[in-house]
């Protein structure tokens, strides 16, 4: 049985898009290039900051968030940057009784626009709050405090397998891998997922029926 569920945020609740297209135009390349480099960089298992360091070798990727923001041209997020299923999702588990925990590798500003958007959630807390990132065992170790649930009756949903599956399986947590983005599709039928995750879901209505 499942209490609480946990959802990672890029490529799971929103669409990674306008993050890649801010970084593109503040390196003056053009986005499609950037793009390409993404996918290059998550086809080899690379953290994607790599494709940022392969435009601008050297680059000093917190710097470039500072400055980014002093110009005002920091991270945005609106109600378009969600997936469709997004709401209804959250929406119906909370209706089924189950709590809603939104946990993510994002930034501080990143929790505070999306606690702004009002979404059906109980916390939504990122790993710049808390100091610590995945996968290191710390921040599932957090989540365990926040979950308001046994290890074993929360759900962890994301799409990375190596920074969301395999640790929150790690630390006695059920995992569901969400085929979504690009490193969604890309891992879902390898043999590592498909051993760290207890389900693999096309899309976040299928959680419904995992907690019923």
């Amino acid at each position: 049985m499942i209490d609480t569920v946990v959802l990672d945020v890029g490529e799971t609740i929103t669409r990674d898009d306008r993050y890649w297209a801010s970084w593109a135009d503040w390196l003056d390349v053009p986005r499609h290039t950037l793009s390409a480099l993404v996918g290059a960089v998550v086809a080899q298992g690379w953290d994607n900051a790599e494709a940022l360091r392969l435009l601008r070798p050297g680059i000093d990727v917190e710097a470039e968030y500072r400055a980014r923001e002093e110009a005002g041209r920091g991270e945005f997020l609106d109600e378009t940057d969600l997936y469709d299923d997004v709401r209804p999702a959250l929406g119906a588990l909370r209706r089924a009784g189950a709590r809603v925990v939104i946990a993510g590798n994002q930034t501080v500003r990143v929790g505070e626009l999306l606690r702004a958007l009002d979404l059906p959630a109980d916390l939504i807390v990122t790993s710049g709050e808390w100091g610590v990132a995945k996968p290191q065992p710390e921040f599932f170790h957090r989540l365990t405090g926040v979950a308001e649930a046994p290890a074993d009756r929360t759900l962890y949903v994301g799409d990375h397998t190596a920074n969301d599956s395999i640790p929150a399986k790690a630390a006695g947590l059920r995992t569901a891998h969400l085929r979504r983005g690009p490193w969604g599709n890309l891992w879902a039928d390898t043999p590592e997922t498909i051993a760290a995750a207890d389900w693999r879901i096309d899309g976040l209505m299928d959680l419904v029926s995992v907690v019923r």
